[in-house]
């Protein structure tokens, strides 16, 4: 999992850009999280939970994507992908699916988590 951070200091915004596969998982760090420390601590609250409960999963809801968490893998996916029917395997949308979706284990959510944090104290 291999993540850029980009800050534009004209606009004061913060854009991430992820490998292929983990683009969900950027999209959600940069849409769903941003700048806000308090949604910060509440993900890194969620992994202490889950460090502490592994059994049981764990669940951040966000506006468009949300954070599953269960063990030790993290899995990052759009809303609507819950919600809708099964799609036939093979069909038109699995590559769509493939960008919407995506895991990784706990230990690397953790470190992405605490790059995004130095990324956004850095000047």
């Amino acid at each position: 999992m291999e993540f850029e951070f980009i800050r534009n200091t004209l606009m004061g915004e913060y854009y991430v850009k992820s490998s292929m596969g983990h683009e969900i998982v950027g999209r959600w760090l940069q849409e769903e999280i941003g700048k806000d420390w308090q949604k910060i601590e509440h993900v890194e609250n969620l992994l202490e939970q889950v460090r502490q409960a592994p059994q049981l999963e764990h669940t951040l809801v966000g506006a468009e994507i949300s954070l599953n968490a269960q063990g030790d893998e993290i899995i990052v996916q759009e809303n609507v992908l819950g919600h809708g029917q099964e799609m036939d395997a093979g069909s038109e949308f699995d590559f769509y699916d493939s960008e919407s979706t995506a895991s990784c284990g706990i230990d690397d959510f953790e470190d992405l988590i605490e790059q995004w944090k130095t990324f956004l104290t850095t000047k």
